[in-house]
């Protein structure tokens, strides 16, 4: 988080607030009735699916619906308005609900009510109904809960995998694994590329955080085997089911920038792999050991969060969330020289203030299969201080090379620091200098570094760019801007060879990951 007052961008974790009209928009509200005053597009526009969430409003004694895409319907489903959502500086969405003529009969700002389905709000509604739907009843209105996983007790920490001097890994297996269902879905022809989600009806991108009727928190892999993240009833979104995307065409290499950043936070850009890692500086090279054992121990935490994803990079030097008063303070933040700042409420800056990101948060390198870093998660997942052990795959999010390959056995464990409310379920956003500023820039002003690369995806996008795509190029690319770079920085450069060293100059990487007892090393630099 690079802004004291950021907020969830996500649509449909929002809700809606109804401010008071003045006497046209009330009797244009009293007047509404389906089919009347539509726009030209609203044929198409009904036909909502009943179990498409949406925000649920009252005006004047009646009940309206709201979809992000701008329509507007009565509790029964018929599109009634229309309205064009905005978003304002705390991150609410905002616009009047208008007719056709232009009347406006609304004011809606994103605040505090319940988001719903019309098949919810309306119980004799069928769950595949998207077309002509009957009359609600006028059964309550329920209130979804937000409900949030159990905070998991350091009492539970158990089963250790061992990395020995040797650099070889056992691996145990972790009551920590949840067994999340497949898809049983066929393939879907219209999904070229994603993966068609049962509870919106749409094609949806590859881990992106998707929301069930019922709170359920889930997201597809690339193969589109659904991960579930948060079933308030306990039943590991059993009910929900995706379709595998259809295979494309040939499609030419894809760079890892355009993978989303948390930097970014509410923008739809194109985003470097490398735009969502948050550098992390240490007083020690990311390449020595310090004090820790070349024998870990990994400590899953039983019924801890456990997934996979991928891996994205960041660095912009703003005060990480973790450190702000209303989100813990427990996080430390330091000067651009390294000093630690005690005031919580100092400045962000990325907001002209003084503090950011401490270096000795640099990433640390324990030996060649184990590193530790940090990282921004997914927003609203309350991580602050809470450590996962990320385990690559070999693929990556877009293209899947031998440097992708080379991961395979190796273990970051990150502890997060810092929230990206763009950031999907099961994507770990790494902070390693070099790796991008995102949408805000703290360090050109304090830092004194050189060029930083693309503003999304860094020093290894500018070189995936120019190798045209020749991932045997990346590497040795990628070690000459970091020491060009910081080259009066020697820590700074230190952290950003990780990337090309450690992690090979992978960008996106596919993982697992899995809760584990954090570091003592982590804690320590936390």
């Amino acid at each position: 988080m690079k802004h004291q007052f950021l907020k969830s961008a996500l649509i449909l974790s929002s809700v809606l607030a109804l401010t008071n009209c003045d006497e046209e928009a009330t009797n244009a509200i009293s007047n509404l009735t389906p089919d009347a005053n539509l726009p030209a597009s609203s044929a198409s526009e009904a036909a909502v699916s009943a179990s498409e969430p949406c925000w649920i409003m009252e005006a004047n004694g009646a009940q309206y619906l709201v979809y992000p895409a701008g329509i507007v319907t009565d509790i029964n489903g018929q599109t009634v308005a229309k309205v064009t959502l905005t978003q304002d500086e705390t991150g609410a969405f905002v616009g009047t609900a208008t007719t056709l003529d232009g009347t406006p009969v609304f004011e809606i700002n994103t605040a505090n009510l319940p988001v719903v389905t019309l098949e919810q709000v309306a119980p004799a509604i069928p769950a595949s109904s998207a077309t002509t739907l009957p009359p609600a009843s006028s059964a309550t209105v329920p209130v979804l809960s937000s409900a949030t996983i159990p905070a998991i007790s350091s009492s539970s920490l158990t089963t250790p995998v061992v990395l020995s001097s040797s650099a070889t890994v056992v691996v145990v297996s972790s009551s920590a694994e949840q067994q999340q269902p497949k898809s049983s879905a066929a393939v879907s022809g219209n999904c070229d590329g994603k993966c068609f989600d049962s509870v919106s009806g749409k094609c949806v991108d590859y881990y992106a955080e998707q929301t069930g009727s019922k709170g359920e928190k889930y997201a597809y892999d690339n193969t589109c085997k659904l991960n579930c993240y948060h079933d308030p009833d306990g039943k590991d979104c059993k009910n929900i089911s995706g379709a595998a995307p259809a295979s494309s065409a040939s499609q030419q290499p894809k760079s890892s920038s355009s993978v989303k950043s948390s930097s970014s936070q509410q923008q739809q850009q194109p985003k470097s792999s490398s735009s969502s890692a948050k550098s992390s500086s240490s007083a020690k090279s990311s390449s020595s050991q310090g004090n820790i054992n070349s024998s870990y121990q990994i400590k899953y935490v039983n019924g801890g969060k456990s997934g996979s994803g991928y891996a994205t990079r960041y660095w912009d030097c703003c005060k990480p969330h973790c450190a702000w008063p209303e989100h813990g303070g427990t996080a430390s933040t330091c000067d651009a020289r390294g000093n630690k700042i005690t005031d919580k409420s100092a400045g962000s800056m990325c907001d002209g203030g003084n503090a950011g990101i401490c270096r000795n948060q640099f990433p640390i390198i324990v030996n060649d299969q184990l590193a530790f870093a940090f990282a921004a998660t997914p927003g609203g997942e309350n991580n602050c201080g809470k450590c996962f052990d990320l385990q690559f795959t070999g693929e990556g999010k877009y293209a899947s090379t031998s440097l992708h390959k080379s991961l395979v056995g190796k273990h970051l464990i990150v502890m997060s620091n810092n929230v990206g409310y763009d950031v999907a379920g099961g994507q770990f956003d790494v902070m390693i200098p070099g790796g991008g500023f995102g949408i805000f820039d703290g360090c050109s002003a304090k830092m004194g570094w050189g060029s930083q690369g693309s503003q999304y995806g860094g020093l290894l996008d500018e070189c995936e760019k120019e190798s045209n795509y020749k991932a045997d190029k990346y590497k040795s690319c990628l070690q000459n801007k970091c020491a060009a770079s910081f080259s009066s920085d020697p820590e700074a450069k230190e952290g950003c060879l990780f990337l090309a060293n450690w992690l090979n100059a992978a960008g996106n990487p596919l993982l697992t990951y899995k809760e584990v007892e954090c570091p003592q090393e982590l804690i320590n630099r936390f």
